[in-house]
């Protein structure tokens, strides 16, 4: 019997996202975050850090699970798309400055990814962020083009100009600047994790390699 190859792929992605979101002992679920394109299909000698979202009461809270995480190994956040970036983003800051500070265990090649799912491509993908310094208050630097992404919102604010997302690449076009290094991106820090993923790969997807942004602001 032959089986219809868009069915067999999708029963495989639905496994892998399965076994991925219940695989620390706590059996907590981890949704992950969507995007259309894969910026990397496979990371290899990794190791996986959990970010779950909980509520105790009325409030919110991002419970970091890291325990088979070894620091000589690419690590791969997987962080439940519904927490917001001001809960996850101080836990991933105090995560990276742990592999960065432990020099007895260092692998220079070990790398840090985002992971997510490709909707289209039925598969698990994953966003690189190993170079990536966070800063958590408002950026203010006057001579560098600024990207500010607002919470739930389909446009961007470049330098106090509201353009359509999709216009992005566009707009930096016409703008008189020398190096992709003098773009700053500025993220709300109310916006979800998802919004942020999807934000950072129409960023990648549409202009330049991210590793050309070392700084990232969360206000």
């Amino acid at each position: 019997m032959k089986l219809n190859k868009n069915k067999i792929n999708m029963k495989y992605f639905t496994l892998f996202i399965a076994l991925l979101i219940f695989s620390c002992e706590e059996k907590k679920d981890v949704l992950l975050p969507k995007s259309n394109v894969s910026i990397v299909k496979d990371v290899q000698d990794h190791s996986p850090i959990y970010i779950f979202f909980k509520v105790e009461g009325k409030d919110t809270l991002a419970e970091v699970n890291r325990k088979n995480s070894i620091i000589s190994t690419n690590w791969i956040f997987n962080i439940d798309k519904r927490l917001p970036l001001k809960l996850v983003i101080p836990e991933v800051m105090k995560l990276q400055e742990k592999k960065r500070g432990d020099s007895a265990h260092k692998n220079e090649k070990a790398e840090n990814y985002y992971s997510y799912a490709d909707s289209v491509g039925k598969n698990l993908a994953f966003l690189p962020f190993t170079k990536v310094y966070y800063k958590t208050e408002k950026s203010t630097e006057t001579d560098k083009v600024v990207l500010r992404f607002k919470k739930q919102s389909n446009t961007v604010s470049i330098d106090n100009t509201d353009i359509q997302k999709t216009e992005i690449l566009n707009f930096i076009q016409r703008i008189d600047y020398t190096a992709q290094s003098q773009i700053i991106l500025l993220f709300d820090k109310n916006m979800s994790y998802e919004q942020y993923i999807q934000n950072k790969i129409l960023i990648q997807k549409f202009t330049y390699d991210l590793n050309k942004v070392p700084e990232e602001f969360i206000f």
